[in-house]
């Protein structure tokens, strides 16, 4: 389980689930998320219970600031989703420390491909490593229900 150190920018990342605030995630995510609204609280409930989660939080009062979650087999691949930064938090780093604190995490696994997707939020990815896919006429999707 990570638990960074504090860090000198006043955030702490980690990977404790007994921390996450899930009434507040889920209000994060299908209220003010463009990918996630209307998402219903069991559907966040399922989706936190089957994955890697990490939660930032405040150093100084312990509040939860931000979120994202990794779908992983921790052995090839891993999908990097559902990254929220709370917006009082916003303009500070933490998107950018929530993305390099996952990808730290999952270095010793030596996995073949870490994906994402965004619609809006390229630059904070690309400064911790993530860049458009090289060949994405290779990729296929079977789309879903919400």
């Amino acid at each position: 389980m990570l638990r960074a150190p504090l860090r000198p920018d006043g955030f702490e990342i980690s990977t404790d689930p007994a921390r996450l605030d899930t009434a507040l995630i889920h209000r994060w995510l299908s209220e003010d998320a463009y990918w996630a609204l209307g998402r219903t609280r069991e559907k966040q409930d399922r989706a936190i219970a089957g994955s890697l989660n990490f939660g930032a939080y405040d150093s100084t009062t312990g509040a939860q600031l931000g979120y994202a979650r990794v779908i992983t087999d921790l052995a090839t691949f891993a999908w990097l989703c559902d990254v929220y930064v709370a917006p009082t938090a916003r303009g500070r780093g933490l998107g950018t420390a929530l993305a390099g604190a996952v990808r730290d995490h999952l270095a010793p696994y030596g996995l073949r491909r870490i994906l994402l997707a965004t619609g809006d939020a390229h630059e904070v990815y690309a400064r911790v490593g993530f860049e458009p896919l090289a060949d994405p006429e290779k990729w296929m999707i079977l789309p879903g229900r919400s």
